[in-house]
């Protein structure tokens, strides 16, 4: 069983250190940044693509799956900031993405929670039946909460300190193990990974 999970490429506002609405498309630089994990993954036996149906996750899997059929999965999606979208990170005053409370409009972190374990037991089950690779395209925060919640989490390793656009995560086996964490290796110098850009909302 091995499955692959995939954040999206960058975008305009995340780049920008905004709260994204759920339609953000990825920038050019984030459709070039998917099309090297695309190249990255060629030999890869993806047996199935999963994606979130929010834009910048869907174009993302879209270059990925190169033309083979895409689930729309919206328990994969980024957890819903509400009110809070459109709002840059850093005039808030506190951590967003921390917050316990639903934002106005939103989504509270338990329910974001209970969201992302119905997602993972539904694609471990998955996993197990199909004959190569499940790919999952999904958001920096939902493969952060995995990494957290232990799911996925690796023997003593540390928690990265945030997910890079269009990383690679393989968690694999049984006992599921992840045997590479949060991985860009596939990204050159002019496609690079923003460390100052938001790594979820």
């Amino acid at each position: 069983m091995r499955l692959l999970l995939i954040r999206h490429g960058e975008t305009a506002l995340n780049a920008a250190r905004i709260l994204q609405p759920p339609d953000t498309p990825l920038s050019e630089r984030g459709l070039a940044q998917a099309a090297a994990l695309a190249r990255r993954l060629a030999g890869e036996p993806i047996a199935a693509v999963w994606s979130s149906d929010l834009p910048r996750a869907w174009q993302t899997a879209a270059v990925i799956a190169g033309g083979r059929a895409i689930r729309a999965e919206p328990l994969l999606q980024e957890r819903n900031f509400g009110d809070w979208r459109g709002q840059p990170y850093d005039s808030l005053g506190f951590d967003p993405l921390a917050a316990l409370e639903a934002p106005p409009g939103g989504e509270s972190a338990r329910a974001f929670d209970e969201r992302i374990a119905r997602a993972w037991v539904q694609a471990e089950a998955a996993a197990a039946e199909l004959p190569g690779a499940l790919a999952l395209v999904t958001h920096g925060l939902v493969i952060r909460r995995l990494f957290e919640t232990g799911i996925v989490r690796p023997e003593n390793a540390p928690l990265p300190a945030r997910i890079g656009n269009t990383s690679l995560t393989v968690v694999e086996g049984r006992p599921l193990r992840a045997s590479l964490v949060d991985s860009t290796a596939h990204l050159d110098a002019a496609r690079a990974d923003d460390a100052q850009a938001l790594s979820g909302g």
